[in-house]
């Protein structure tokens, strides 16, 4: 399989080590030195597209890989604001798309973990909880995407809390998200309840970068023949 890899970066280059140990090809590696070759002629020669680049970036990176038929995997954070409409022009054109706040298959193992507690934990009143993310510095949004997927799963599945804030004061119904930046954190991600008389906690810690660029790779081995709009649980439970 071709693969185009949009953002050729730390996680880019990641990406492209598992790529060729699965035995794929990376014809076109994108980044900002080399625009010019971000073509649609270029993308379709390719078979897939897997997209780590900014918030800013994203929606334009995906557009552009619709216009060119090629599926897209999106482990890019912060552009969910646009959410609705792309899924729209992703229909309405029938294109694909793989969308995904963490690839690592590890996480989204993480993400049915923490839905399963919560809705365990919903007849316990005595407990209260929160979460708590870890990322490097140079992360540029906050609250992680893999955070507030994890805060939509605990409040789907657990009464006591409606909505979630990050890094404030919050009243009863509302879930706390401490989001704290330090160096050469890949990603730690933490739930826990506590009570007066215990705490139950459960974590996901990235070691490094290959688990987010191993599950991103078998995405864009899994959407290569398809159409439509995908998430890591397909991948994973379909």
């Amino acid at each position: 399989m071709k693969i185009a890899i949009i953002g050729y970066g730390k996680m880019g280059k990641e990406i492209e080590k598992i790529a060729l140990e699965r035995g794929h090809s990376v014809p076109l590696k994108i980044s900002s030195q080399n625009l010019k070759e971000f073509s649609k002629e270029n993308l379709e020669k390719c078979d897939a597209a897997i997209d780590f680049t900014t918030p800013d970036l994203a929606v334009g990176n995906i557009y552009k890989c619709f216009d060119a038929n090629l599926p897209i995997v999106v482990g890019t954070t912060g552009w969910y604001a646009s959410f609705n409409e792309v899924i729209q022009k992703c229909a309405k054109h029938n294109q694909t798309i793989l969308h995904a706040t963490n690839c690592s298959l590890g996480v989204n193992l993480f993400f049915e973990l923490n839905k399963k507690l919560a809705k365990l934990m919903s007849t316990q009143n005595d407990y209260d909880v929160k979460i708590e993310e870890i990322h490097h510095t140079q992360k540029l949004d906050a609250p992680s995407g893999t955070a507030i997927t994890l805060a939509e799963g605990l409040i789907e599945n657990y009464s006591q809390k409606n909505t979630w804030k990050c890094d404030q004061e919050v009243g009863e119904n509302e879930l706390l998200i401490n989001a704290i930046r330090e160096e050469n954190v890949p990603g730690t991600h933490a739930i826990k309840y506590s009570s007066e008389i215990d705490e139950i906690e459960i974590k996901h810690t990235a070691h490094n970068r290959k688990g987010f660029a191993k599950g991103a790779v078998i995405a864009a081995e899994y959407i290569a023949n398809k159409k439509g709009v995908f998430s890591m649980n397909d991948v994973l439970f379909n």
